[in-house]
This record gives C-alpha cells, sequence and structure tokens, in this order.
C-alpha cells in the first residue's frame, strides 16, 4: 500500500528533500556520510538543521553540549515539555538516515501541527543531539546526558584519534563547558519524550510491515580491556615462551561469540568492534592490545551471567599466557521500557491510519535511553532494508518514513493536546 493511499497530513516530499540536503554534508561515495560529532561536518549540519526549525515555527538555539534544539510553545508555556528527538552525528562509515529520520520527522511533525493551526497545551521541543554515537571520543550519549547533568568524571578528557580532546573540540564548537549548567533541564521539567528511529534490523521486512512500535532497550554495557605482554622478535624467541598479548585478546574475542551464541530464547549479543595492537609491527610479537567489548540483552540477569563468564574467561586466558590485563567500564545500561500509555497512544493512531504495527524490542540504543532515566518514553521504528545500518548501504524507502512521521505526528498531536491535560504530572 503506498503513502497516498494512508491519507497523510505530513509532506513527503518535503522530509524527502531534507533527507537528502543532509546527506550531502559529509558525504562519502554515493550514498555514505562521515559526520562525525563536533566536526565541521557536523556543524554544517546542526546549522541546516537549526534552519529548518526555524522554518518550521519554532525558536531553535545550540546550546553549550553541541545540541540544537527547536521550541514551539504551548499554551501552558511553564507546563513539562513533550520532547520529540534524535541525532544527526554518524559513525565514520554510516548511511544517510541513523538518527536523522528522527530528528527530520520530529520537525515536520511540529511543522505540519503550524500548518493545520493545532496549537499544543504544553510546549514541544525537538532536539538533535550531539555525539550519540560516540564513537569519535569513545563514549556516546554526551548531548542527552549533559542536559540531564549525567555526564561522568574526565569526560571533556577523552581523545578522539587525533588526540583532540572532546574539550577542545567543543570550545571550538562554540560551546563552553564552564557555561554546562546554563543548558541542563530539572528532571520535573520534561514531561514525555517520543523517538523515530529506522529499526537497524531485519525484523519488520521479516514481518512486511512498514512500522513497529518498540517494547524496551536492551541494556548495553560497554568494556575496554587492555591485555599485556611482552615484546620480542618474531624470529627468535619460541612459540612456548611468549608472551603473545594478541594471542590472548583473541582467544577473549572467541569465547565472547561463544558466550553469547544464540538459543532459542536469547537476546544477547556481543561485539568487538575497535582493535589497537602496540606495537603494530610485522616481525614484533605484540606486547599490548587494547580492544572493546559490546555486550547487550534485554534481560539484565542474563546479560550480568554473560558478564560474569566473559570476565572469569579473560583471568584464565591472561594467567594462561602470562599476561596482565584491565577493563574499564565506560558505559553502563539495564534494560529500559517504554510507557505502556504512549504505546496505547501510538497502537490506537497507528489503528486509525490502517496500519498493523508490531511491537518488538531494540538491540541498539538511542538518546531515549538516556531519556527514560527522567521521564516516560517510547520509540517507533521505521523498516530497515535487510537490517543493514551504520553502513552506506543503510537504507528506508520514504514511503516507510513517511508512514513513520505521521504516526509520530498524530502521537504528538494526541499527547500534546490531550494526555497532558488529562494525566496531569506523568511520572
Amino acid at each position: 500500500m503506498s503513502t497516498t493511499e494512508y491519507q497523510v497530513a505530513i509532506n513527503r516530499s518535503r522530509i524527502e528533500k531534507r533527507i537528502t540536503e543532509l546527506g550531502q554534508i559529509g558525504r562519502i561515495g554515493d550514498t555514505g556520510v562521515c559526520r562525525l560529532a563536533l566536526s565541521q561536518e557536523y556543524r554544517q549540519g546542526v546549522e541546516l538543521v537549526k534552519a529548518w526549525m526555524e522554518e518550521a515555527g519554532m525558536v531553535s538555539r545550540i546550546d553549550h553540549f553541541g545540541n540544537v534544539i527547536g521550541r514551539l510553545e504551548g499554551k501552558n508555556p511553564h507546563a513539562p515539555i513533550l520532547m520529540m528527538g534524535s541525532h544527526i552525528d554518524s559513525q565514520p562509515y554510516g548511511g544517510r538516515f541513523d538518527g536523522v529520520v528522527g530528528v527530520l520527522g520530529a520537525i515536520e511533525a511540529v511543522q505540519t501541527m503550524k500548518e493545520n493551526g493545532i496549537v499544543p497545551e504544553v510546549p514541544i521541543e525537538v532536539a538533535a543531539f550531539c555525539d550519540e554515537e560516540g564513537c569519535r571520543f569513545n563514549n556516546g550519549f554526551f548531548g542527552s546526558r549533559g542536559i540531564l547533568g549525567r555526564l561522568e568524571p574526565g569526560e571533556l578528557d577523552r581523545t578522539d584519534k587525533n588526540g583532540i580532546t572532546r574539550r577542545q573540540a567543543l570550545i571550538e564548537f562554540g560551546g563552553d563547558p564552564a557555561k554546562f549548567a546554563e543548558s541542563e533541564y530539572a528532571a520535573e521539567n520534561i514531561g514525555a519524550y517520543l523517538e523515530l528511529h529506522i529499526e537497524q534490523g531485519p525484523v519488520l521486512e521479516s514481518l512486511d510491515r512498514p512500522v513497529g512500535i518498540v517494547t524496551g532497550i536492551a541494556g548495553l554495557l560497554w568494556l575496554t580491556v587492555e591485555m599485556t605482554g611482552t615484546a620480542g622478535h618474531a624470529g627468535s624467541v619460541p612459540m612456548p615462551l611468549r608472551k603473545d598479548a594478541l594471542v590472548g585478546a583473541a582467544k577473549v574475542i572467541a569465547a565472547l561469540n561463544d558466550i553469547v551464541k544464540p538459543s532459542p530464547d536469547s537476546k544477547a549479543v556481543g561485539t568487538v568492534g575497535n582493535i589497537q595492537v602496540f606495537p603494530d609491527s610485522r616481525n614484533i610479537i605484540p606486547e599490548k592490545v587494547k580492544f572493546t567489548i559490546d555486550l547487550r540483552d534485554i534481560d539484565q540477569g542474563k546479560r550480568d551471567e554473560n558478564e560474569k563468564r566473559l570476565r572469569e574467561k579473560i583471568e584464565a586466558i591472561a594467567q594462561e599466557h602470562g599476561l596482565t590485563y584491565s577493563i574499564t567500564e565506560d558505559n553502563n545500561s539495564e534494560p529500559r521500557y517504554c510507557a505502556e500509555w504512549i504505546k496505547s497512544i501510538i497502537n490506537e493512531e497507528g489503528e486509525r491510519m490502517g496500519l498493523d504495527c508490531p511491537e518488538l524490542m531494540s538491540g541498539p540504543a538511542h538518546d531515549a535511553l538516556i531519556m527514560s532515566y527522567v521521564t516516560d518514553y517510547a520509540m517507533i521504528f521505521v523498516r530497515c532494508k535487510e537490517g543493514i545500518s551504520h553502513n552506506p548501504k543503510e537504507f528506508s524507502s520514504i514511503e516507510d518514513i513517511s508512514l513513520g512521521t505521521e504516526l509520530l505526528y498524530r502521537t504528538a498531536v494526541r499527547i500534546a493536546t490531550e494526555a497532558f491535560t488529562k494525566r496531569g504530572d506523568l511520572r
């Protein structure tokens, strides 16, 4: 069924044009994007999104965390806000849709309200959060954590691959760490959070459904492991006498894969996405290896058990090969479940549109995960071709994006004009 058969109110051609235009900033190849957080390309994207927010009728600003935020005033300007959004920073080898669909979809939802003369009871804010991806400074959700006062000690001292600190990059971007408090939100001032996102997985495509409703976000654990042995000449040190850090790391990586091997009821996933070898020479036995571990599960108990087994394997492998090691925890969040009352509204509006919206969990984390610590939240997923994401081949059709945006729009209207009034304090 085409978008037109669903009688959508949002402007399909406008959101398609904006996705295409934003995709030109940081473009790599025909369809890829490299728009790293706080880079020059990111700044260009922020300025463009800011202009679109203003075109949609919002008052916009760039805060000291690098977020760009637009605000549509409500009848009660002091009421807790409805916040919508996502991010526009990308992976180094990313696609055009990750995060972008949520930001531009939210702008489109607000612009459609304005064009239809809908005045919300409460203010609506649309946020393009800074550094959701976390790939540049190896710790993500900087903007969403920042506005909630959830940054960690040493956060600004993290460096990218070129030795640039986050502090330096943020100041060059235009932020001022000394003024972070000016950009923070009190938890009670955020009434609800909505996020539209591509699924980044194959479930909706396998079900032949364009749009789905998220039940919750899997708990995320990020670790950095460093294993240390002894460097030596590759030709002269006998195999039994070696303390090869890379052999130890390889065994840990294989063990992780074994630990999260699928079973009929398992949702666990584990990934090693970055590895650094020192001295990084063909004919020197590796002395140090640093690598990242990404471990996720919607079941907190099972994820904790997998972490325990992994740590035990690291200890055993280090002893076997005469290595020392350290484990640093970079991120740790438990599974967070979507608010039933918002899911009910999404379901009702989906039915009115004639959509059959399946429910599914999110393995990837999103800014919604951070927002869930202070407010009720929900997410809408859009079908993603072959489940490919964080890749230039990432693709969602404009038909599916339009349906997701329409559902976001209708849900936002319901929440901002009815639900707040009926529920009062949503928490």
